[in-house]
Formats: structure tokens, C-alpha cells, sequence
């Protein structure tokens, strides 16, 4: 294997495409807050978050705000209410591009793939279906989303090795977690929130989200066999047949057939890292303390991870730490993106625009049928999230407004709870906003717009099936509250 064959790169291409959509909506946001009036809930904090006041809302003046802010907003998130976050997911990427630079120059990645397609090459669809599984689960059940990002390298060479290309690595990993933390059956991090502000039993409604879960599991893998037989019967129907041939290099499938002997330290070393860290990420999901800490927890395992794989092989520290600066240098673009996605939604607050949004829409929905206020209300969340990508963030400001509203035109609060639950999550994998989209793209070197043309199908698909869940929910008094 080649030192360079799974260092991490962004591609370029990629990395120009989504920086011009971004600087779009950057500008796009920077025009709204000089057209839409500024206005302003008042806050209280409970739990320490702040809450929105609902019958609270003035109009106020004006920000000064001028247009070279707009452009300046990247910077400015570095030391706004936004810094630390930032700060992380920027060390999570250089730490992740780093570990993958030294797993792929030791050959541990290949030792993994090889040690699961050896057991499963001629059952790949049934891997494929348990795999996909597994992945909603974590979402599903955890609300883990971002922490995944880490595991796209390995599940794109996976797919490598099954004869699939870089688009089947990341609906195995990063959309299958996140259609799961979309279907939420007991995600803590929306349907857990929301429903604490709601005044909802937690995680109640139970039954109905499994079925919708269930429906949305079945989609999602017959969308992608369906595509994994189409690339099988013809490799240039693949959407990234061209950047995959240089890519797959990195697995070596004769090797895996083969299954020639390797040190084995170094990937029972990197098992026994993911194994601790995922024990910890399922304990964080009963305790809210050490949720919080998820990224930095997951930072600090792919480093040990990285410096003990890398000594164990045989390198010297130097060597080790010299790979890992290589593959630092391939995502740091990666960066530059995420300032720009998070300045996004900064633009619109510093415009003071925000809540003006969220109060008209609340009057809108508050004079509209029950129907007709589920879908203003799944289409609310569905925008918002286009500028706060938080799904906890989003649901202390908008929740307070959208239980008592429910409640005003008849539908009940757990349909409140089901539309924000469904308007914030599948339109993660489609916003460019969305910083661990960003992430998985640029490691991948996929553009933006392949990954549009390559996905929209499916999340059209899946609008139909949200809507039609919503309205079914309104229909059956989805309660019992």
C-alpha cells in the first residue's frame, strides 16, 4: 500500500463548489436581514438554556450592520457564542485527517476491511442490510450524528472492497446515521428535547416512530442495492467512477481474498480505541453530562488511536507524528468551509431577524387548519435548519412557540414534536450549511453537486413519506397529549 493512499484529501473541485454555494448564502442571508423588520422575543433561562417568552415579541430597531460584516462573518464566529463549537469540530478534523493519514500508511484500515469481507463477501447484501442497520440504530437510539464522520474513510474503503464505489460508503455510514437520527425512536438530542419542553412523558409516542422508522430503514437500503446492483452491472453508471479509480488503490482486493498474515497488535490496539469509545457514546446518551463531551471524547481516542497504532507497527514517534502532519495538510480546507456554514447562520442574528421570522410564522399557523398547521410547522423547522444546524439549539427556539400553537388549532403536541422532529433531520444530508455534511464531503472529495444529483431522489422520497407521517399523525390525534 502506498504512504499516500488513504491520506485524506478535499478535493479541490469539491472545496471550490461548496465554498461559492456557501458564499451564496452567505450573501442570501446578509440581503434577508436588510429586507425582513428586526424583532425580538424576550428570554428567560430554565436549566440553564434560554427559553423564548411567547407573547414577548417587539418590534425593534434596525442593527447597524454593514454588507463588509457579511463577508467578515467567518472570522467573527471565532470569538461569538459559537467559538467553541467551532474550535472543536476544526480540532476534530485535523485529528480524524491526521489518525487516517498514519491507519492507511500502517495498513490497519486494510486489515480491518479484510478480516469483515473475508467472512462476508458472498452474502455483501445481507452485510449490507445489518450494516445499514446498525448505522440507523446509532442515530435512532443515541442521536449520534456528528461522531460518525470519523468511521466515512473506513466505510468508503468497505465499499472499495465490495465493489462499490465512495457514494455506498457514505449512504452506509453518514446518511444511514443520520436518516436513523431523523426516524428518532429515542433520540435524546431532538425528540428527547423537544418533548421535556413540550411537556411530553419522554420518549412517548413510541410505537408510531418505530413504524415510521421501520418504513424509512426499508427505503433507505432498497435505494441503495438498487444503486450497488447498477454499479455492479456497469462501474461508469457510478458518480464518482472517474475519482474512485485512484482511490481504490488504497484496498487492495487480492490481498483480501488472500488474507495474507499482518501484525496484529496494531488492529487489535485501534478495536480495542473504537470499542471504549463507542462504550462511552452509548453511556453518553443516558447521561446528558457526558453527551456534551462526545466530539472532544472521540478527538481524544482517534489521537491515542493514531500514536499507539503508529508505534505499535514499528514506526518511530517521529515518523508517526510526521505522517500525521501529511495528513493534516489534506483537510485543512475543510476548515475554511466550516467558518463559513456556522457564519451563516451568525448573519441572521447580528441581523436581529430571526425571531421577526418566527413570529410571523407563528401567526400564520395560528390561523390555519390542523393540517394545514403541521406542514407550516414541519416547513418552519425545515427552514430554519438551513441556518441552525443544532437540532437541541432549534428546539429551545422554536418548541416553546409550536406547543402552545398546536394546541390553539387542534392538532396535538406530540405532532408538534413529530414535525420538528422530521424537519430537522433529513435535510441535514442535503444543506451545505450543515457542517458534518461539509466534512464527510470534503474527505471524500465529492462535490456538492454530485452529492445533490446523487441524493435528491431519495430525500424527495422521503419528504413524501415525512409529510404523509405528519398528516397521518393529525388524522389519528397522535397523542395521547
Amino acid at each position: 500500500m502506498n504512504d499516500d493512499s488513504m491520506v485524506l484529501k478535499i478535493g479541490k473541485r469539491a472545496f471550490l463548489i461548496s465554498f461559492l454555494i456557501i458564499l451564496f448564502l452567505m450573501i442570501f442571508s446578509g440581503i434577508m436581514t436588510k429586507i425582513i423588520p428586526s424583532g425580538e422575543f424576550s428570554r428567560v433561562v430554565v436549566d440553564g438554556r434560554e427559553i423564548i417568552e411567547t407573547d414577548s415579541f417587539k418590534s425593534v430597531e434596525s442593527p447597524d450592520y454593514p454588507v463588509w460584516r457579511w463577508f467578515t462573518a467567518p472570522v467573527e464566529i471565532l470569538w461569538s457564542g459559537e467559538s467553541l463549537m467551532v474550535i472543536i469540530i476544526s480540532i476534530f478534523i485535523i485529528v480524524v485527517g491526521g489518525a487516517f493519514s498514519v491507519l492507511g500508511q500502517t495498513g490497519v484500515i486494510k486489515q480491518l476491511i479484510n478480516a469483515v469481507i473475508s467472512k462476508f463477501r458472498k452474502s455483501r447484501f445481507l452485510l449490507l442490510s445489518i450494516v445499514v442497520l446498525l448505522f440507523m440504530l446509532f442515530g435512532a437510539l443515541m442521536g449520534i450524528f456528528e461522531e460518525v464522520v470519523a468511521l466515512v474513510p473506513i466505510m468508503i474503503a468497505f465499499s472499495f472492497s465490495l465493489g462499490w464505489d465512495t457514494f455506498m460508503g457514505l449512504g452506509m455510514s453518514i446518511v444511514a446515521t443520520g436518516f436513523g437520527f431523523s426516524a428518532a425512536i429515542a433520540n435524546p438530542f431532538t425528540m428527547g428535547v423537544a418533548q421535556k419542553i413540550a411537556g411530553l412523558p419522554l420518549f412517548s409516542g413510541v410505537f408510531f416512530r418505530i413504524v415510521f422508522f421501520i418504513a424509512t430503514y426499508i427505503v433507505l437500503l432498497l435505494f441503495l442495492r438498487s444503486y450497488a446492483r447498477k454499479i455492479e452491472m456497469n462501474p461508469e453508471f457510478s458518480y464518482s467512477y472517474i475519482q474512485d479509480k485512484e482511490k481504490k488503490n488504497a484496498v487492495n482486493t487480492d490481498d483480501i481474498r488472500n488474507g495474507h498474515a499482518e501484525n496484529k497488535k496494531p488492529i487489535v490496539f485501534f478495536i480495542c480505541c473504537l470499542s471504549i469509545m463507542f462504550i462511552y457514546i452509548i453511556l453518553s446518551s443516558f447521561f446528558s453530562v457526558l453527551s456534551d463531551l462526545n466530539l472532544p471524547v472521540v478527538i481524544v481516542f482517534f489521537l491515542i488511536a493514531s500514536i499507539g497504532v503508529g508505534l505499535l507497527s514499528g514506526n518511530s514517534f517521529s515518523k508517526t507524528l510526521k505522517v500525521f502532519v501529511k495528513g493534516i495538510t489534506g483537510v485543512a480546507p475543510g476548515i475554511i468551509l466550516i467558518l463559513m456554514a456556522t457564519s451563516v447562520k451568525h448573519i441572521i442574528y447580528n441581523g436581529k431577524i430571526m425571531d421577526t421570522i418566527l413570529y410571523h410564522t407563528a401567526n400564520a399557523i395560528s390561523s390555519t387548519s390542523p393540517y394545514a398547521a403541521a406542514m407550516l410547522s414541519f416547513a418552519l423547522v425545515l427552514f430554519l435548519n438551513l441556518f441552525i444546524g443544532s437540532a437541541s439549539a432549534k428546539a429551545f427556539l422554536i418548541m416553546p412557540i409550536l406547543s402552545p400553537l398546536s394546541e390553539m388549532v387542534g392538532i396535538t403536541r406530540q405532532s408538534a414534536v413529530l414535525a420538528f422532529c422530521l424537519g430537522d433531520g433529513f435535510s441535514n444530508l442535503i444543506y451545505p450549511t450543515n457542517a458534518v455534511l461539509l466534512i464527510a464531503l470534503g474527505i471524500s472529495a465529492i462535490s456538492y453537486t454530485k452529492w445533490f444529483k446523487w441524493i435528491f431522489k431519495l430525500q424527495l422520497i422521503m419528504l413524501v413519506f415525512s409529510i404523509s407521517a405528519l398528516l397521518l399523525s393529525v388524522y389519528l390525534n397522535f397523542g395521547p397529549f
